[in-house]
């Protein structure tokens, strides 16, 4: 059976990792330049995270770093994004496989998980290259940010070019430890993301 769509379905918007039955509505789009970060805060340049969605998408495409070995990560604020330092606990696994047939390994990721730390939550693990065709692609869930009751769950999955050639696949979740409200994230490498585009979609 085929699946039928008016135009404003998450079929439309081109993912399916969304869910079923609601509508995927694009807010904004940044695009890195030898960016040291790049942030979305409520309120600022047409972006939304607040309670207008109880569910906040992100997409990464082609994120390169200007270092060989960088790390992709991210962080929340509650404060309009005058601090990125909100606890988090999280979890990492990750699997990988080499150009050559090396590797083939599915494992937890100690190093890049999180036990109430302030630090940025990785999103690679482990390195991405920064060869002209190296990059990493993937995605971020942010689970109704703006709740006042709960703490602020999240998900990601992270397709990653490895700085020794191998492909590495992330998996991870978490939660940032605060009943306010989150009005800012930030994504973040070691050094500069060189180029890349990070848009965000609030889910209906």
């Amino acid at each position: 059976m085929g699946l039928i769509s008016n135009g404003s379905t998450i079929f439309d918007a081109g993912s399916m990792s969304a869910g079923f039955g609601g509508s995927m509505v694009f807010i904004k789009k940044l695009t890195a330049s030898a960016s040291s970060t790049l942030s979305f805060v409520d309120g600022t340049d047409g972006v939304v995270l607040d309670d207008t969605y109880k569910e906040y998408y992100f997409t990464f495409n082609n994120i390169h770093p200007s270092n060989d070995g960088d790390i992709f990560q991210f962080n929340v604020s509650i404060d309009g994004g005058s601090n990125y330092n909100i606890a988090k606990t999280s979890t990492f696994f990750r699997a990988y496989h080499g150009e050559g047939g090396a590797g083939g390994v599915l494992g937890y990721e100690t190093g890049s998980d999180l036990a109430q730390g302030t630090g940025g939550q990785r999103l690679t693990e482990p390195l991405i290259g920064s060869d002209n065709d190296q990059s990493a692609s993937g995605y971020l869930h942010l689970f109704n940010p703006s709740s006042t009751t709960f703490v602020k769950h999240f998900i990601a999955s992270m397709s990653a070019y490895h700085n020794a050639d191998y492909h590495v696949q992330s998996h991870i979740g978490g939660y940032a430890n605060t009943t306010s409200a989150i009005d800012a994230i930030q994504f973040s490498t070691n050094n500069n993301i060189d180029t890349g585009d990070i848009c965000l979609y609030g889910i209906a």
